[in-house]
């Protein structure tokens, strides 16, 4: 098992709960694969570095996780569909 990081940044026009249900299916994804999520940090709203689809502001969440080598390229697959996430980051620790 590795440990990875994975920041996501959540469209910052959804509602509180539906950005909440955004980060529970991103944590189940990670689960799904065979991983334990460790922490999750909301980071909260931050304005973007550049605007993405006309928008200056996102929602950022870091999540740490233990899963095995190929867990990260599957759960990348996903998120690169997944409505509500904007962009998003795997890097190993």
């Amino acid at each position: 098992m590795r440990t990875y990081e994975l920041l996501f940044i959540v469209d910052n026009d959804l509602t509180d709960e539906q950005k909440d249900a955004t980060i529970e299916k991103v944590k189940s994804l990670v689960e799904k694969e065979g991983g334990t999520v460790s922490t999750v940090d909301k980071w909260g709203t931050r304005k973007l570095a550049y605007q993405i689809n006309y928008k200056s502001e996102g929602y950022y969440c870091l999540m740490v996780f233990d899963c095995g080598v190929a867990a990260p390229a599957a759960l990348d697959a996903v998120l690169n569909i997944t409505d509500g996430v904007v962009r998003h980051m795997i890097v190993q620790k």
